[in-house]
């Protein structure tokens, strides 16, 4: 009998271990990522650049396509030109460095081609759009804490509900562990960054509480897409460089897909020069 009552006890404290891996990862990134996002400008568009290269690679990586150096270099000199461009302030030659780097990724790469030229676009997407909310001299730096927050919250959220309510899973082909409990406690969580940004009059409530509920939501998408894709490929963690976390892709997985749609959406609202703007002002 007390054979069998301590058979859990090395997975708990497995999960222990991992969880305090997490948050000493998250206590040490964290501040230093805030800080340059602050700083803005050359400090945030080279973290910003770096980070994409890393994205591009893990991609290969996860694809099995890691080996190609030619492949390799052709997507991350192209995003270190675009983001060099971006950091100028030329949107059009950034635009133009991610059309050759397109080109230069099919020509390196032997068909199908389609998942490096998805892998390249992701990180592109997540670079131009890192950059153009933070470049928003008014409310860039506001736009960009609040997605960067929702992220985070929706992520921790969703771990401590998921993992304390449990229950149905929310798509158990492509993401065994994630609960509906999760998902609605990331959701939740992500609803008192939005509340706390109006407190502090950054914004007026009704209108932030819906965009962090959008950009929760698309974030928790963004994190079962990056799940299909290790799933396509039989991949656990695209890398192990982030203690607790697994690889970049792993751990910005939601922040690409929510800070896309937060360009997308600002622009639409501000112009490119205004993309903080259209998100916080209502």
């Amino acid at each position: 009998m007390s054979q069998d009552k301590a058979t859990p006890a090395p997975a708990a404290e497995q999960g222990s271990r991992n969880l305090l891996m997490r948050v000493a990862a998250a206590l040490v990134l964290a501040p230093g990522a805030i800080a340059l996002a602050y700083a803005g400008g050359w400090p945030w568009a080279t973290l910003v650049t770096v980070v994409a290269v890393g994205l591009y690679v893990e991609w290969l990586t996860v694809i099995g396509a890691a080996r190609n150096w030619r492949l390799i270099a052709a997507g991350a000199v192209a995003l270190a030109a675009s983001g060099l461009c971006l950091a100028l302030g030329r949107i059009d030659a950034s635009l133009a460095a991610i059309v050759f780097g397109l080109v230069a990724v099919a020509v390196s790469n032997p068909p199908p081609r389609r998942w490096a030229l998805t892998g390249f676009c992701y990180a592109a997407a997540a670079l131009l759009a890192s950059i153009l909310v933070r470049n928003d001299p008014v409310e860039g730096f506001a736009a960009l804490i609040l997605i960067l927050l929702v992220v985070w919250v929706t992520d921790i959220g969703g771990y401590f509900a998921g993992r304390g309510i449990g229950g149905p899973k929310l798509w158990p082909r492509v993401s065994p562990k994630k609960t509906w409990a999760g998902a609605i406690g990331g959701f939740l969580a992500s609803l008192v960054i939005g509340a706390v940004f109006a407190a502090f009059g950054l914004g007026k409530l009704l209108p932030l509480l819906m965009l962090a509920a959008v950009l929760s939501t698309i974030s928790q998408i963004g994190d079962l897409f990056e799940s299909a894709v290790k799933r396509q490929f039989g991949v656990k963690d695209s890398s192990h460089i982030i203690p607790g976390h697994g690889g970049l892709l792993d751990r910005l997985d939601g922040y690409v897909a929510a800070a896309v749609f937060a360009a997308l959406f600002g622009m639409l609202r501000g112009g490119v020069d205004g993309i903080g703007r259209g998100l916080m002002v209502w």
